[in-house]
């Protein structure tokens, strides 16, 4: 067996153990998948991924720990012990070295945690989210309609063609969002195929222009995730993460709203260009209380 079949396996192992399990990793039961002793494997594991393992699972602990404060009500002293620290006291200094805020503060704050999602070999990206209260607001813009599995195809095509055909500038010239910036919208159909429809969109409040759409957005809570890096492959990363990591382990009670992509104003190409992807939840430590 390669060695990044087994670094794959060994990373499997520790995500099963911290997320499902939530036992202590067993070094033994590594060495046996490693094929070598454990500090061997620690050294491989460090030249091939630029990060000690003990290093990659304390920061997993920690990402896991920040979806725990802020979609669960679980005290800070279980969340401590789950994760395998002796004390609340030891935790809350790991945390907060790690997010640069305190549990409580991740909890009750308006606050952006940082994220190191599951490794994957060869796809090295880090996230941060917040959750962040946002008034309504109206998007107007263009539509097109796609099957799901033809979406990482069809939607680059048509965000291509709003810009060769001049919808690009004119949304823009429309736009009256705080932040500026496009917004892409995906929401899914009722017909049988499951087709999608997606919107490339800016916030605007003026008039609607003949052969655009506008769609309402209420009031929500989301969480909001950065994407950095050229688009469209930093977008479809996040995507990834979100569908394989955070929508699957910390299921917030998803709003009654669509879920939105936002571009900033800038080089799309650029390797720190920042994009967003916007889930919109329920919060329930807000309507807990109102």
């Amino acid at each position: 067996m390669e060695w990044n079949e087994r670094l794959q396996r060994i990373i499997d192992y520790v995500e099963n153990h911290l997320q499902r399990k939530q036992e202590p990793i067993d070094q033994r039961e590594i060495s046996v998948m490693a094929g070598c002793s454990f500090d061997f494997f620690q050294k491989v594991f460090s030249y091939m991924n630029g990060i000690g393992f003990s290093e990659y699972v304390r920061f997993r602990k920690l990402t896991l720990a920040g979806y725990d404060l802020k979609s669960t009500d679980k005290r800070v002293v279980d969340i401590s012990y789950q994760y395998g620290y002796d004390s609340p006291t030891s935790f809350t200094k790991a945390f907060q070295q790690f997010h640069g805020m305190t549990p409580k503060e991740a909890r009750n704050g308006n606050v952006k945690l940082r994220v190191v999602p599951k490794m994957q070999i060869f796809e090295k990206q880090r996230y941060a989210w917040k959750l962040e209260q946002k008034p309504g607001f109206r998007l107007i813009g263009k539509s097109v309609w796609c099957a799901d599995e033809q979406k990482y195809s069809k939607i680059p095509e048509f965000w291509s063609d709003c810009q060769n055909t001049g919808v690009f500038s004119r949304l823009i010239s429309l736009g009256t969002g705080n932040p500026g910036g496009l917004f892409g919208l995906c929401r899914y159909g009722d017909s049988p195929a499951g087709e999608i429809e997606y919107s490339v969109m800016v916030a605007a409040d003026g008039p609607l222009p003949e052969g655009y759409r506008e769609i309402r957005i209420p009031e929500a809570a989301w969480a909001v995730f950065d994407c950095r890096g050229a688009v469209p492959q930093a977008i479809q990363s996040g995507w990834k993460f979100l569908q394989e990591e955070w929508l699957v382990r910390y299921p917030f009670e998803h709003a009654d709203c669509p879920e939105l992509e936002w571009y900033s104003i800038g080089n799309s190409y650029d390797k720190d260009y920042l994009s967003q992807i916007w889930i919109p939840v329920i919060d329930g430590h807000k309507e807990k209380n109102r």
